[in-house]
């Protein structure tokens, strides 16, 4: 049909895996960037509830004993 003066088409002596290559860089990121920010929202759960644990504590809703049993069990 058409002549190319390299011979192998467009995207030289690559065919199909040059097309293929950015598509899996692409999935490579996007696996990337979901993993990062779902790791980093899912370690930042027990400091969280930590943090409600200690406001609480500090509006006078828990009681001291409270607070200790319940940050104890936070940290296990």
């Amino acid at each position: 049909m058409g002549w190319w003066p390299y011979g192998f088409g467009m995207m030289g002596g690559w065919g199909w895996l040059g097309m293929l290559i950015p598509i899996i860089v692409l999935a490579l990121l996007v696996y990337w960037l979901v993993r990062t920010f779902s790791h980093h929202s899912s370690s930042g759960g027990r400091d969280r509830a930590l943090d409600i644990l200690r406001e609480r504590y500090a509006r006078g809703e828990l009681d001291q004993e409270s607070f200790e049993r319940m940050k104890r069990e936070l940290e296990e």
